[in-house]
């Protein structure tokens, strides 16, 4: 007789990939509550209602700008800009701010610059040809202003150069700051590369609080904290989404009010808990827009880790289908291949020097370190198996796509260890497993409950 299995959904690109495991394997997801009815709704009594703030329109009738800027992410967020923008800008509207007044920029921290068919996802036609739109450029100094000098930090001119400052995005566990939204919205998204290297240091992320679910005594959250507070935002919106990408919260305001709400809720809302660590974790990459780039991808790596016993397996899907990431980034891994000791060794001897990209490869070598290269599995078709077989990692190979591959490497293993602990992360990143004696990245030892 065949043994009974589950099926379960993860996500995968555009949709989702579905995967057939013991009946004996647990799902980690977090315990969403329903999403908002009518967000637009909800959105609307959140600017007039905000937090720690007086409302939207109150602020811009009383200041009355001449020139208000907005900033988003980019596409590698699921942030319901066409819910958001369009009420900012009716807000603006009333407080007599034409929308040609009101610059959108484009955050995109050291990533690359937006498409043109990646910008009408975000913003739609109708903000397209109303409001100037640009992408920050974080390597281009006259597209930056000094804000301070020690250490000199420069931002994106539009935005410290207007007369009103929003912020918009998305809150969710963050596997260095703890969570993402609030002052990521400008650091690192509207900062300078040698802010963006400060911030992604090698003894910033080798603090142990630098890490997912933490605020408190976080490094990354203190330097993105005080950058954004030397710029000054006059006000906030962002959102929290559930599994589904439905709206389940709202966070409008002053900018550390509003985004400690939010974060109270998300630490709420994504928590898994974890008993006794697994031996088999089969995560995503959280989906499109998420999963394009072997660089983003490494977020669901490290969010696993919490699940995972020391040599555990991790058997990640993603996408990937934008290849491994930046020029950079890509010359980084094929530097150091499987070597990654040697990488860690060369990055500590010289903390003062941040080479682009290398802060994805410092937090994936986390997790090397507690399962090595053998045990960290990746299933995917964007990358080529030469290219796959040079990185600090081990790709599923065989027949048949990523999500075959995948499914033959569970079946196997289920097989051979028919009393192994088996867990699965659909949402990959999305999601905050909490274990009780979770593995340290050296040695186990508790870590601390999410903190907002």
């Amino acid at each position: 007789m065949t043994p009974r299995r589950h099926i379960v959904e993860l996500r995968f690109g555009h949709g989702m990939a579905s995967l057939s495991v013991p009946p004996r394997t647990d799902v980690l997801v977090g315990s969403w509550d329903p999403p908002l009815p009518n967000p637009a709704a909800s959105l609307d009594q959140a600017l007039r209602q905000p937090i720690g703030s007086p409302p939207l329109l109150d602020l811009l009738q009383r200041r009355q700008p001449r020139r208000v800027a907005i900033t988003i992410s980019d596409i590698t967020r699921p942030v319901p800009n066409r819910l958001i923008l369009p009420r900012i800008l009716d807000v603006a509207a009333q407080a007599g701010i034409p929308p040609e007044h009101v610059t959108i920029i484009i955050g995109t921290g050291m990533h690359r610059p937006s498409t043109p068919e990646e910008k009408h996802e975000l913003l739609g036609p109708d903000i397209l040809a109303t409001c100037p739109v640009v992408d920050h450029h974080a390597d281009d100094p006259a597209t930056l202003i000094t804000v301070a000098d020690h250490p000199p930090v420069r931002v994106c001119r539009p935005f410290v150069e207007a007369d009103f400052r929003l912020v918009t995005g998305l809150i969710e566990p963050h596997f260095m700051a703890g969570f993402s939204g609030g002052r990521k919205g400008v650091c690192p998204a509207l900062v300078d590369l040698r802010t963006i290297q400060r911030f992604h240091g090698y003894e910033t992320l080798d603090h142990p609080r630098a890490d997912n679910g933490i605020l408190e005594d976080n490094p990354c959250h203190r330097i993105a904290l005080d950058i954004a507070r030397k710029v000054g935002v006059d006000f906030l919106v962002n959102v929290a989404i559930t599994q589904d990408r439905q709206v389940a919260g709202i966070y409008c305001g002053d900018l550390e009010q509003a985004h400690a709400a939010g974060c109270r809720d998300v630490a709420t809302w994504a928590r898994a808990r974890v008993g006794r660590p697994y031996d088999l974790v089969i995560t995503s990459g959280g989906g499109y827009p998420l999963d394009q780039t072997l660089y983003q991808t490494v977020k669901g790596m490290c969010t696993a880790l919490p699940a995972l016993r020391r040599n555990g397996t991790l058997l990640q899907l993603s996408h990937c289908g934008e290849g491994i990431g930046s020029p950079a980034y890509r010359e980084l891994l094929l530097q150091y291949g499987k070597d990654w000791r040697r990488f860690l060794a060369d990055i500590a001897s010289r903390p003062e020097v941040t080479r682009l990209d290398q802060w994805e490869f410092q937090v994936q070598c986390r997790v090397l370190k507690h399962i090595g290269v053998e045990h960290l599995l990746l299933a995917t078709d964007g990358l080529n198996h030469d290219t796959l077989g040079q990185l600090a990692l081990h790709p599923v190979e065989g027949d048949g796509d990523a999500v075959a591959r995948a499914q033959a490497f569970v079946d196997d293993f289920a097989a051979a260890h028919p009393s192994a602990r088996i867990a699965v992360i659909p949402e990959g990143p999305y999601t905050l497993p909490i274990a009780a004696v979770p593995p340290s990245r050296l040695d186990p030892e508790t870590k601390p409950e999410p903190e907002a």
